[in-house]
């Protein structure tokens, strides 16, 4: 039992957590590509992202292991994310904070989605079973190329007003 779940109810549940902050959070960012900042959806795609990144320190562990590294480095992420958005409003060097740390936010969903996909899914599994093969890391290098170019065309696009930033 994990919070009075079953582990199978509480890892369904940190799933649909995980996609909707994935779903959001790509919303989010081409809603930036078009100078927009969708304020409920943004604010949907933090909080799940940060339940994402809590709620995995909930599964049993034995020390610490290299997911809760990528929980630990997201939730910096996350707090920079939410202290540019939130208190500095996106004001001056507070834009391209939030730019980087909501994309690199979505990085981590993606990259760990990336990688229990190769973990479970048999199909993707068979084609590479260690995760060193040449698959998943040209998925993982497709995956950061695409979301650095998304990153790079925000910080021209996205310029809110004071007014949207509230």
């Amino acid at each position: 039992m994990i919070i009075g779940m079953s582990v199978a109810n509480f890892t369904t549940f940190h799933v649909v957590l995980s996609l909707i902050g994935i779903a959001s959070g790509f919303i989010v960012i081409f809603a930036m590509l078009a100078n927009k900042t969708l304020p409920a959806l943004t604010a949907l795609f933090l909080l799940t992202t940060v339940a994402t990144s809590v709620t995995g320190f909930f599964f049993p562990s034995t020390g610490i292991d290299p997911a809760q590294v990528v929980g630990i480095v997201s939730l910096l992420v996350l707090v920079a994310a939410l202290i540019a958005r939130y208190t500095y409003r996106l004001n001056g060097r507070s834009r391209w904070v939030y730019i980087v740390a909501a994309v690199m936010a979505q990085w981590f969903n993606c990259f760990v989605g990336a990688v229990q996909s190769f973990q479970k899914i048999a199909f993707v599994h068979a084609l590479a079973p260690t995760q060193k093969e040449p698959p998943f890391l040209i998925v993982q290098l497709a995956l950061a190329v695409f979301l650095i170019a998304l990153g790079a065309l925000a910080l021209r696009r996205f310029r809110p007003t004071p007014a949207a930033a509230r």
